[in-house]
């Protein structure tokens, strides 16, 4: 706990730096994006997947949200705060904070990571977590776009995420604990509108599907799934 501390007083830091470094870059902008708000038919459930900034070129404050509701409840719900800092053209590092409020119970982590644009326009967002107990694990994702034409948009995605240590209390085994891969084609009725149709596929291993399979739930899952993406 008393590492969540410091880096609450570290990230308050930054962020304040962040405020007044503003007037050192070009510009000051917001950026706000909904990126998968969807319903997945093959357990009813409704997924948010949001984020955004504000700030310059080089220094920003980014919010990142993701979760997933079913039968009118949060099964996860996670919100991270970032200070994030331009290392490339194309790359950010972002440290900050997170804390998930389901599944119970409800913890905070440290986050060290990076976000930006690879090679072939491949979107990447890594990031390391430390918790308060002191779990460590990872999560990996990558995506790309795909125009089919001017308004059609096929948009690969995938997610891989680790944990070094077991954590029996989250149903959480040591390793890879869990990969989605998904495939969504979106129609841009404008740039900032766009509802898209998909397929995603999710799979669990080793101690963590165990966990789940021990729990009545599915280690494996196929998705049919409707959305919408926006950003202003």
């Amino acid at each position: 706990m008393n590492v969540i501390k410091r880096s609450l007083i570290s990230f308050i830091s930054l962020l304040l730096g962040t405020v007044a470094a503003h007037a050192d870059d070009d510009r000051s902008l917001v950026f706000v994006q909904a990126d998968r708000l969807e319903y997945r038919g093959d357990d009813s459930t409704w997924l948010w997947d949001m984020q955004g900034w504000i700030g310059g070129d080089y220094r920003k404050f980014w919010w990142k949200t993701e979760g997933e509701i079913d039968d009118g409840s949060a099964q996860e719900a996670e919100l991270q705060l970032l200070y994030s800092r331009a290392i490339s053209p194309f790359f950010d590092l972002q440290l900050g904070l997170r804390h998930d409020f389901d599944p119970e119970p409800s913890r905070s982590f440290v986050v060290v990571g990076f976000q930006g644009l690879a090679p072939q326009s491949i979107e990447i967002d890594a990031a390391v977590f430390i918790s308060e107990d002191g779990d460590i694990s990872a999560r990996f994702v990558a995506e790309y776009e795909l125009l089919l034409t001017q308004r059609l948009v096929l948009q690969p995605r995938f997610e891989i995420d680790f944990a070094l240590q077991d954590v029996p209390e989250l149903g959480l085994g040591g390793g890879v604990t869990s990969t989605d891969l998904g495939l969504r084609l979106r129609y841009e009725i404008r740039r900032e509108v766009a509802p898209y149709i998909g397929i995603s596929w999710q799979k669990s291993y080793g101690d963590t599907a165990n966990y789940l399979e021990i729990a009545g739930k599915d280690a494996n899952s196929f998705s049919v799934l409707a959305g919408i993406r926006l950003w202003f």
